[in-house]
């Protein structure tokens, strides 16, 4: 196995054991420039400039978180951005998808390529792409779709949710995105809740002065989300195009997914660690501490756990994302608190993406939830296929050489104090850790060493994905 080598630069990983989706085997990877060179035993060291020895480790592919909010802004406050994106290197990620909301009276791609030249340019500490996050559905917008693309940016998001929100999309939106983006391979993403019965609950509890942060989770119920998701496909079914739902949470859902998944239909979602971890009790906490874990779609009880693991391992699911969103807990989490104040005004969101890998491996591996194929399936393998980045999520010759290598010996506990995130908190707070990388390439260079950060602002490059991602797998078979 053979790179045609394109500079003298080589690096040599020894003596690790490599995990596919496949199977894992021990081996040695020789790197030259950005790519993965050749993958063998007892390769030669001649001419190599730099050695990792990766005995008694795992390696495996950089993770690839495809759910995170870099850009978010709330009542005028704005999330951590880019300048923060050390912390998914630090936890085995090399590359994040992050979501831009569609500028009022702007085009899909000029709001993209706005925020990329002002927010990520030169700032970006990993590889990054977008899914452009459609709020003004104008004909001229629809018609602009299939040139997403040919920009590399294969994905557009609609929120289902939030009535009376601008990025608010109501159905006529969604078949139209459906149906102008089969054209050209766009996979469109839906975040399934229904609107109305979020508003109506959300009202009615707050009338009954229930207000606290535990009401956020009763305010948009199972019931509602599995709603949203059954329309969603029935929308997608009339468009004849494929869809993806994002952070699934719940049975109800699951069995929408998985009924449609067993008709034939292109239909499949994400779900993110935090719904696989904990619960809604979490949000009944003194001092507005729940605030802390509001995220929508909201919490569950425990009963939808193991369903998602179960969704997870059939492949009704098929990526565990962070829906990263870093918002500091003493003052943005706050607005909710006191006089007048409710659940509904709390930023949602959860600041997560440097745990995303550890807690996999630690609540999923180590439990014998996932297998470690698994595993790597679901944090890179698989986001990558689904956003066509067809250089990435593998170990294999001709990739990036996005590479951790992984010491499962390693026992800690994660929280705040060791986050690179730059918010005041962690969900993870005082949770145990077993695992965690210990070397981090990013296309052939070391950006972590011995469990520290060690790359530089600005080392992050655009990755652009193709069209006619893993989503269109059933019509490609037709």
């Amino acid at each position: 196995m053979t790179w045609k080598e394109r500079s003298s630069m080589k690096t040599l990983i020894k003596n690790g054991m490599i995990l596919t989706t496949e199977n894992e085997f021990k081996s040695d990877i020789l790197i030259v420039d950005e790519k993965i060179a050749a993958i063998g035993k007892n390769l030669s060291e001649e001419g190599v400039d730099k050695i990792i020895d990766a005995e008694g480790k795992f390696v495996f592919p950089g993770g690839i978180d495809q759910h995170v909010h870099y850009s978010f802004v709330y009542q005028g406050s704005k999330v951590r951005g880019f300048e923060t994106s050390n912390a998914p290197a630090l936890g085995g990620t090399t590359t994040v998808i992050e979501f831009v909301n569609q500028v009022q009276g702007k085009g899909l791609l000029e709001s993209i390529d706005e925020f990329k030249t002002k927010d990520v340019d030169g700032i970006a500490m990993v590889d990054y792409g977008f899914h452009i996050v459609m709020t003004d559905p104008r004909p001229e917008v629809i018609e602009e779709i299939p040139k997403l693309a040919e920009a590399g940016y294969p994905t557009l998001k609609l929120f289902m949710a939030y009535k009376g929100q601008f990025f608010h999309a109501d159905d006529d939106a969604i078949i139209q995105a459906l149906t102008k983006g089969k054209e050209a391979g766009i996979t469109v993403m839906v975040h399934a809740e229904n609107g109305d019965i979020v508003d109506f609950l959300t009202k009615k509890l707050i009338a009954e002065g229930k207000t606290g942060t535990y009401y956020h989770a009763v305010s948009r119920p199972p019931v509602c989300e599995a709603e949203a998701t059954r329309r969603a496909i029935y929308l997608a079914e009339m468009a004849n195009a494929p869809i993806y739902i994002v952070h699934v949470t719940c049975k109800e859902a699951l069995d929408e997914i998985r009924a449609a998944y067993q008709r034939g239909q292109s239909v499949y979602g994400e779900t993110c660690a935090h719904y696989l971890l904990f619960d809604e009790s979490v949000l009944d906490q003194p001092n507005f501490e729940g605030a802390k874990y509001i995220c929508s779609p909201a919490l569950r009880t425990k009963e939808h756990q193991e369903p998602l693991w179960e969704a997870l391992n059939k492949g009704w699911l098929n990526a565990v994302s962070s829906d990263h969103c870093g918002f500091d807990f003493a003052v943005q989490k706050h607005m909710g608190y006191g006089e007048g104040k409710s659940f509904a005004d709390v930023p949602n969101g959860a600041p997560s993406v440097q745990n995303r890998v550890n807690a996999v491996w630690t609540y999923g591996v180590c439990e014998g939830k996932l297998s470690r194929q698994e595993f790597v399936n679901v944090i890179a393998a698989s986001p990558a296929r689904v956003n066509g980045l067809t250089e990435k999520g593998h170990i294999a010759v001709g990739y990036d050489a996005d590479i951790v290598v992984f010491d499962p010996e390693y026992r800690g506990i994660m929280g705040v104090a060791n986050s690179l995130e730059g918010v005041d908190y962690s969900i993870y707070e005082g949770m145990e850790q077993k695992g965690r990388p210990e070397t981090v390439l990013l296309r052939g260079q070391v950006i972590v060493e011995n469990a520290e950060y060690v790359g530089k602002k600005g080392q992050g490059k655009l990755a652009k994905g193709k069209p006619f991602g893993s989503a269109y797998d059933k019509f490609e078979k037709a």
